[in-house]
């Protein structure tokens, strides 16, 4: 009798299929308000793209690549000396390669990468509001709802005191998911410009037949705007500029290089040397006034606020402990990764071993690939780096190579290897698999890159092989 309630339940929801990416829009919107509902909708959009496309899924080598990944993990597990830790531990990482699979079989399209940009967007703004308030207003809340389906706790002052973190737990965890808003948030934001600075209206680039959502939606389109309308375009340019502003005051030495990075990236494949030259020489005396000689560092430092430069050089924390400091923790990292070469030490035991040597509680090492040489191995931590390495080499050769992509769909595009890449920037000074709401984040942008490549490669080589 259940059994075949179930099957009624699996066999509608497949009916809906059309419906699924909607509902992985609607789990990203939410994601930063409740991780919990976002968590389950995105898990149950990846069970029916399972069930539906288990068999093409099955086919792609690069999801060969993360099982075989997934049976090297367990196995590290099986040897880790807190066997219960690390097992708990492969959480982090096996449902993401789920996750993963299914979504890059869901989305095949450019026009779903912009949904999925204009999504993040959207929902980053009541978090960066409420994120402005907690600093400079002192709001404070304690807001719970079922307990885990709706969990607000905000600081006053922010997280640590001066930083602001909103409804994330850390200011560095919030300064990583803003710098991936803030990359995909240009991108649309020169998209829109590009599009109105050539005569057509910004609106043009949401027609309902490419950015419709779902049968109900697509009768309208997502914003439905006059082909003229500004709207689009103002939205964004406050989008960023505020997620920029709200990046700055997280005071994370990683969010600002990485935005500073993307906002280089993005002149220099927009051609703008002009703003390449500004940009460098901000940069170039940023970096003056912070490490340069005393006389040049001090000439500097009568136009670069201090917020910035004494920030970058750890003059506004002089008297922290040597346990804290990223040099100290890779070196500890690499020792361990050397002892155990093969296994590693088990997932999660970094945290009980650095404790154990340096008396100072840390929970990763702020770096990802450390980490994982430390808990699983150099088997396991070079494949993983490797099929990384797989994904961001054809996005690259997607990008400068397909004749099916157009000048707008390039730019989208261009904007989630970006994102891609300063995701693998952060991890190496520091460690996001533990939020969950950027761990997902992380996978589904993965998933979005692969998920174009594959189709698009699948084009070419019917063009080329056309019998």
């Amino acid at each position: 009798m259940l059994g075949a309630s179930l099957n009624k339940v699996f066999d509608y929801f497949k009916s809906r299929w059309q419906s699924s990416w909607n509902y992985s829009l609607w789990a990203l919107f939410i994601f930063p308000l409740s991780p919990l509902v976002g968590a389950v909708t995105v898990g149950f959009v990846s069970l029916i793209t399972w069930l539906k496309q288990s068999r093409k899924i099955s086919r792609r080598p690069l999801n060969w690549g993360f099982a075989l990944l997934s049976l090297l993990l367990i196995v590290s597990a099986g040897f880790a000396q807190d066997k219960t830790a690390a097992f708990l531990g492969l959480f982090n990482l096996l449902p993401f390669f789920l996750l993963f699979a299914a979504h890059s079989a869901l989305i095949q399209t450019f026009a779903q990468l912009r949904q999925m940009a204009w999504i993040l967007v959207i929902g980053s703004m009541p978090v960066v509001i409420i994120g402005l308030g907690q600093l400079f207003l002192g709001w404070s809340l304690k807001f719970e709802i079922l307990w885990v389906v709706l969990n607000w706790k905000i600081a006053p002052g922010g997280n640590p005191p001066g930083r602001i973190a909103s409804l994330f737990l850390h200011a560095n965890t919030f300064a990583a998911y803003l710098a991936i808003v803030f990359i995909l948030g240009l991108g649309l934001w020169l998209e829109q410009w590009q599009l109105a600075t050539r005569g057509r209206g910004a609106g043009e680039l949401v027609a309902p037949t490419e950015w419709g959502l779902g049968e109900r939606v697509q009768k309208r389109g997502i914003f439905p705007l006059l082909p003229s309308s500004p709207v689009p375009l103002l939205f964004l340019t406050v989008a960023v500029i505020t997620n920029f502003i709200a990046l700055i005051f997280t005071n994370s030495r990683n969010g600002w290089a990485i935005a500073i990075f993307a906002c280089l990236a993005y002149a220099l494949y927009q051609g703008w040397h002009i703003l390449v030259g500004g940009v460098a020489a901000i940069i170039s005396s940023v970096i003056l006034a912070a490490f340069a000689p005393s006389p040049v560092a001090q000439f500097f430092r009568q136009y670069v606020p201090a917020f910035f430069w004494a920030r970058l050089n750890d003059d506004m924390y002089p008297d922290r402990p040597v346990a804290l400091m990223r040099k100290t923790q890779w070196e500890f990292a690499w020792s361990l990764a050397q002892q155990h070469p093969w296994t590693g030490w088990g997932l999660r035991s970094f945290s009980g071993l650095y404790k154990a040597q340096m008396h100072v509680p840390l929970g990763h090492p702020h770096n990802l690939f450390l980490m994982l040489s430390a808990e699983t191995g150099f088997p396991s931590t070079f494949l993983f780096c490797g099929l990384l390495a797989w994904i961001l080499i054809t996005g690259v050769q997607l990008l400068r190579k397909s004749k099916y992509i157009n000048t707008e769909d390039r730019l989208i595009f261009f904007s989630y290897l970006l994102a891609f890449v300063g995701w693998i920037v952060l991890n190496t000074v520091d460690v996001t698999l533990f939020d969950f709401r950027l761990n997902a984040l992380s996978w589904l942008i993965l998933a979005a890159i692969c998920g174009v490549v594959h189709r698009y490669n699948q084009q070419d080589k019917l063009a080329s092989h056309p019998n």
